[in-house]
């Protein structure tokens, strides 16, 4: 079992720092949110909550560029891996994104996942002047056409919402850029198995984890796909067990989550309290349930 340290919401001016911590307690991989914006208020619910409300998302919320901090917190470690737990996919251009993450690729030594999601928050795609109930068949076309753009070959596109002429991409990484699905919806989980390389959970019980992973497997299966490589992160509510982590990884899970240190050491705080939470948590669960 693999751990992964969630960076959302921290204070920007640590990450490079806390990254540094994170690979020398023992972390395996540290993961970024995105959000382009606050919008004020908004009216879609966020479907991984109760009253729909996402948690912490105020207009002093942080949501520092991915693709800049993960290079940052890249270029002072060696070994940490990187995600983006999601990123909204279907809201940006395929073509720009293939180039921020191939080169991320190049520069991290392949130590960089693409987590995607369709998103939720209708009025970000409204501001961005994108059409918000075709986000799910956006983010199927964006991954064909970051497939085609990480080969490094001259390719050419012309689908429903991507139209280009023949040209090619460099940098190439000297691995494809692996792309990670988010979500837990039938729909989501069908994308991850269709199309993807690995599946990210939003935090469920051990229970509803395998649930899901079940339903994961066999669509998999269903696919022709459960002989790929493939990697599932799975948070977990409840404080990681050897039962729990036993239950999720005999049903598939590679990776769980230690939560933000929001939850864990508060809505703010010093460099030293992330330390120590780090420190406490890899000698009580990396070292004892790795």
């Amino acid at each position: 079992m693999k751990f992964w340290q969630a960076l959302s919401f921290s204070e920007p001016d640590q990450l490079i720092d806390v990254a540094k911590i994170c690979e020398e307690v023992g972390f395996d991989g540290a993961f970024l949110s995105d959000h382009m914006f606050y919008p004020g208020d908004y009216e879609n619910k966020y479907p991984y909550s109760e009253d729909g409300k996402l948690d912490g998302f105020t207009a002093e919320t942080a949501w520092p560029d991915p693709w800049v901090t993960i290079a940052s917190m890249a270029a002072v470690t060696e070994r940490l891996r990187f995600t983006t737990f999601i990123y909204i996919l279907g809201l940006r251009n395929p073509i720009e994104v293939a180039k921020s993450t191939s080169t991320l690729g190049v520069l991290t030594h392949d130590r960089f996942a693409l987590g995607v999601g369709a998103g939720w928050m209708r009025e970000e795609f409204e501001t961005m002047g994108v059409e918000f109930k075709t986000r799910g068949k956006r983010l199927d076309e964006s991954i064909e056409v970051l497939h085609k753009l990480w080969s490094g070959d001259l390719v050419e596109h012309h689908g429903k919402h991507f139209d280009f002429p023949p040209l090619s991409m460099c940098p190439v990484p000297e691995k494809r850029v692996p792309v990670w699905v988010g979500g837990i919806s039938s729909p989501a989980l069908r994308r991850a198995a269709r199309i993807g390389d690995g599946w990210l959970g939003s935090g469920q019980t051990a229970d509803q984890a395998v649930e899901l992973l079940n339903e994961l497997n066999g669509y998999r299966k269903e696919y022709g796909r459960e002989n790929e490589p493939f990697e599932s992160i799975v948070p977990l509510v409840t404080p990681p067990t050897p039962d729990d982590l036993k239950k999720i990884e005999d049903a598939g899970a590679d990776a769980t989550v230690s939560y933000p240190f929001t939850y864990t050491v508060g809505p703010t705080s010093t460099l030293d309290s992330k330390r120590a939470y780090l420190e406490g948590f890899a000698e009580g669960v990396i070292k004892t349930m790795g």
